[in-house]
């Protein structure tokens, strides 16, 4: 019986930058399309179909005595190829505990500063979807912005800090996962906080999330600042932390820009993207941090294993934010566009409230990689 590996082993060690090999067992058009990435991460793809007969094709690629994870879809295939595998000498085989799916699905904290006062400033990472949720909390109380589905970790993490969940947030209507701050703030209590100007057709009541309506999260310390800030949708709003980070939801990434495209609307939003890039965002303190909702590359990730870079610093290397001419950047944002993400539409409409699919066909919907951003 092989062993096993659980993602959050996983997750641990391509944060750390740990050699890593793995053998991706899942068809190759599945494979191709999203995969597990790191700096120190190898990765074989091989098939299932192709090793049922005997694991002839891996036996030269691999060395008996060296490390290595199995994965596949969902945990099942990737167990038996292990298990194979041992049978045929190999010494060193884990597989990884629920497959890809569960992949999607791990979320790393990751602790960004201590705030200002006392408080605290947590990233999630979301390693196998690219996506970043936060938690802000000070005293007794926390703030969670743009949180994924699975609304277990944020509950549990507020349990260990010893916080009530007060805030929900979400920064803007999202199209390529389904949010869970809505649900997070029914479980907790909390009040949960949306841009009007996103909310034209949802089916539930909500806080507005919009300038000069500050949330303060614990007595005094952060004051959590919304910013309109249009382009990826009509209603993105950032926020301002303490001061001295920028939560730019999905309009600023480290190494791209957010895509005005999917509700439709690219035509229409490039304008307000365009301003809020190099007018609104221009006008802020060089010296804020951005802490963007989602990243597209490995290499976004810092030594820590958070998203993150200064304002001024963007500005400079951000081929995207150095675009002079306003026809040169409509194209670049309108044309030649990556695939949109897996049931965008239905991701929206869920997002909502219109519809509200079981678990299982939730997963389903997410599985893939980030796709909001542009790149220059």
């Amino acid at each position: 019986m092989s062993q096993s590996i659980s993602t959050q082993e996983l997750a641990r060690r391509v944060v750390q930058r740990e050699d890593t090999l793995i053998l991706d067992v899942r068809n190759t058009d599945e494979f191709d399309n999203w995969k597990i990435e790191g700096d120190h991460v190898d990765i074989i793809n091989e098939p299932y179909f192709n090793l049922l007969d005997g694991i002839n094709p891996v036996t030269e690629k691999i060395d008996k005595d060296q490390e290595v994870i199995v994965v596949c879809a969902k945990g099942g295939s990737s167990q038996m190829i292990a298990e194979m595998m041992e049978e045929e000498g190999f010494t060193n085989v884990r597989d990884l505990e629920g497959g890809m799916q569960a992949w999607s699905e791990h979320l790393e904290p990751v602790k960004i500063a201590e705030l200002h006062g006392g408080g605290s400033l947590y990233q999630f990472v979301r390693l196998g979807k690219g996506c970043l949720s936060y938690m802000a909390v000070s005293e007794n109380e926390a703030a969670v912005i743009d949180a994924n589905r699975m609304t277990g970790i944020y509950e549990r993490f507020a349990k260990e800090k010893g916080v009530t969940i007060n805030h929900a947030i979400d920064t803007h209507l999202h199209a390529d996962h389904i949010s869970g701050s809505r649900d997070l703030a029914e479980k907790t209590g909390g009040t949960y906080h949306f841009p009007p100007k996103d909310a034209q057709d949802v089916t539930f009541d909500y806080a507005s999330l919009e300038e000069a309506h500050d949330i303060t999260v614990g007595r005094t310390t952060i004051k959590v600042q919304p910013l309109y800030s249009p382009g990826h949708t009509l209603g993105s709003t950032s926020l301002i932390i303490d001061d001295q980070y920028l939560l730019t939801g999905d309009i600023l990434f480290v190494k791209s820009i957010g895509r005005p495209d999917l509700a439709g609307k690219a035509q229409d939003w490039v304008g307000d993207l365009r301003e809020t890039l190099y007018s609104r965002y221009k006008a802020l303190s060089d010296d804020l941090i951005v802490l963007p909702a989602h990243y597209s590359f490995v290499e976004e990730l810092d030594e820590h294993g958070s998203v993150q870079a200064r304002l001024g610093d963007l500005y400079q290397r951000n081929e995207s934010l150095n675009v002079d001419d306003e026809q040169a950047f409509r194209r670049m944002v309108t044309e030649n566009l990556p695939p949109q993400p897996n049931e965008h539409d239905t991701i929206r409409q869920t997002n909502m409230g219109k519809i509200n699919p079981e678990d299982d066909k939730q997963r389903e919907m997410e599985i893939g990689p980030n796709r909001c951003a542009v790149h220059g």
